[in-house]
């Protein structure tokens, strides 16, 4: 039987936003904005309060997903900016990581329209629990380093590169399964579970998470199961589905951003000992078999599995790195270019001192890019990507081996 890598839960169809600082400035001229306004948690209902949790996540450096009031509310927004079309969800942009490195896999979808079944590759197999078409846009924002924009009482400049996610999409909030997934998992090799951070109805969570054990009956004992955490709406839901799926998670992963909503407060992540201790913290919380944080700075992996994922690991971050560097159209040529870049130091550190004090951790720092435009949608994604090909055919990104490819 041949096994295959499924991935799910959901995937969205995302506007990528051309960043522009010249509109923005218009529109936080012509809505008033001041700096004493700006949140990242309060209500998104109209044009004017989407700016200003844009303007603030800018002014903080931090990146995030938030709920909007409507999709009309994304569109309307949108239509100011120059835009991209793309495919977005976790589950698809780590499947089409795993197709650009020539490794096939099964989505689970829970929308589809024209502009789906346009973009997604005819080598990536899908199922999908939709009965009609549906188009519900995610608004993608990505701002560089020193991204400047002009408010009527002052300026605001962001500290960091990052990313932004904006949505209203039903399909992904009621996140009803396929009845052919069960099918799918009798040869998965691999099962990636995310996407349930947009639900919003706590029973329908509950029911969900029910169907979903259910399904995950039929995965074969030495299959390996991916969760994803991600900026849950409810962050009171991450802590249900943690709890329903747990004892089947063989790798439960989260970014700094995700870290941080974890513990309550930020994190320096290239402080050593900020680091242990905030890993020890979200141990306490997430006592997965092996437990993944990655950052702009590194990836560790800590608990009793940990130390068997290091080729993964190494596979994640350098897959990220490539696409951070090359963006959506990364080759298995870009991959084994990446190898060679220099490590971040700061990095390098961290996961020395975290190796040296926590009993079977194991980390890998990140690459040090200086890229003029940069692409910070979907890192998180291509590390899940990256790191399920490391788990599952690791030959297929050994940089030495897509050189021998080459050259053949």
């Amino acid at each position: 039987m041949d096994r295959t890598l499924v991935l799910g839960l959901g995937g969205t169809v995302d506007y990528e936003l051309q960043w522009d600082s010249a509109v923005l400035d218009r529109l936080a001229h012509e809505h008033g904005v001041r700096r004493h306004e700006l949140t990242t948690t309060a209500p998104i209902v109209d044009e004017r309060s989407l700016l200003v949790a844009i303007v603030a996540f800018v002014a903080s450096g931090a990146g995030g997903e938030r709920f909007v009031a409507s999709s009309e509310v994304v569109e309307a927004f949108a239509a100011h900016f120059e835009r991209a079309v793309t495919l977005g969800g976790t589950g698809v942009r780590a499947g089409l990581v795993l197709d650009a490195l020539g490794v096939p896999s099964t989505q689970h979808l829970v929308s589809i329209d024209d502009t789906v079944r346009r973009l997604l590759p005819a080598s990536l197999s899908y199922v999908c629990s939709a009965t009609e078409d549906t188009l519900d846009p995610h608004l993608i924002v990505q701002y560089p380093v020193g991204a400047r924009i002009r408010l009527t009482d002052g300026d605001v400049l962001s500290p960091a590169p990052n990313r932004l996610i904006f949505a209203n999409d039903p399909p992904n909030r009621t996140m009803l399964l396929a009845d052919d997934l069960a099918a799918e998992l009798t040869r998965a090799e691999a099962f990636l579970v995310s996407g349930f951070n947009t639900m919003q109805d706590h029973d329908l969570l509950e029911q969900r998470l029910a169907t979903l054990r259910e399904a995950m009956r039929a995965l074969p004992d030495d299959a390996l199961v991916y969760y994803e955490d991600a900026g849950f709406y409810t962050r009171s839901f991450a802590e249900t589905a943690r709890q329903r799926l747990l004892e089947r998670i063989d790798v439960y992963g989260m970014n700094e951003d995700e870290l941080q909503e974890y513990l309550g407060r930020s994190v320096n992540l290239l402080d050593p000992a900020d680091v242990i201790r905030a890993l020890a913290e979200v141990r306490e919380v997430v006592p997965a078999p092996a437990l993944v944080v990655h950052t702009r700075y590194w990836a560790i992996a800590v608990g009793p599995d940990a130390a068997r994922h290091r080729v993964a690991l190494e596979s994640a971050v350098r897959v990220a790195a490539t696409r951070y560097r090359v963006g959506d159209r990364l080759t298995a040529a870009d991959v084994a270019e990446t190898a060679s870049l220099p490590r971040h130091a700061g990095g390098a550190a961290v996961v020395a001192a975290v190796e040296a004090a926590v009993d079977g951790a194991t980390g890998i720092a990140a690459h040090a890019l200086d890229v003029d435009m940069p692409t910070t949608i979907g890192l998180g994604d291509s590390f899940v990507g990256g790191f399920l090909a490391g788990s599952v055919r690791p030959a297929v990104v050994a940089p030495s081996t897509v050189r021998q490819k080459e050259s053949a």
